[in-house]
């Protein structure tokens, strides 16, 4: 019975990893996508958070402001929750090689790692957010998907622990 759990877990393993989409197949897709250029001037996105089981538990708008010089840029972050919340979140980052990115923020635990192929960036991080008013450290794998040099779609997985506790989609949009 033992032997039987240990296939049974290596068989799901294989077949959620062979499902999942690495960075690389995007490194064709136009309009490439650079942060420095995107993430510059002034944006705005609208966006909702979804539990484990999918219900929606937050809605917001962000107003964004974004600022470059050379490799170094900062993403100036204004949040406005559905509930009359608002927060703030400000991004510094660092262009660190030709498709490779750092991110650090107050609520960031650590650094950020961000890599792009073609209109795509993966971004994975650990950001601390309250729940029920206790701290908790969340792990994110954050995919932003640029349509076009206007636009992009947000989507990022959250889990604690390596279990799935929510999803956070987003459009973006230069104003």
């Amino acid at each position: 019975m033992q032997l039987f759990k240990v296939i049974a877990v290596t068989v799901l393993l294989f077949l959620v990893s062979a499902c999942s989409t690495g960075i690389g197949a995007y490194k064709s897709e136009k309009p490439e996508l650079k942060l420095e250029e995107f993430f510059n001037g002034e944006l705005v996105a609208y966006g909702m958070v979804q539990d484990y089981s999918g219900e929606v538990i937050q809605r917001f708008e962000v107003t964004m402001t974004g600022t470059w010089e050379g490799n170094e840029g900062v993403l100036d972050e204004h949040f406005t929750y559905a509930d009359g919340r608002k927060e703030r979140r400000v991004w510094r980052i660092t262009k660190t090689g030709p498709n490779s990115y750092e991110g650090r923020a107050d609520d960031v635990k650590g650094v950020a790692r961000g890599t792009t192929a073609g209109n795509v960036l993966n971004w994975g991080y650990q950001l601390e957010v309250e729940v029920d008013g206790e701290p908790m450290v969340l792990t994110l794998d954050d995919w932003l998907y640029l349509i076009d040099e206007n636009n992009m779609i947000n989507r990022t997985d959250m889990s604690k622990w390596g279990f799935p506790v929510g999803e956070i989609t987003l459009y973006i949009g230069k104003k």
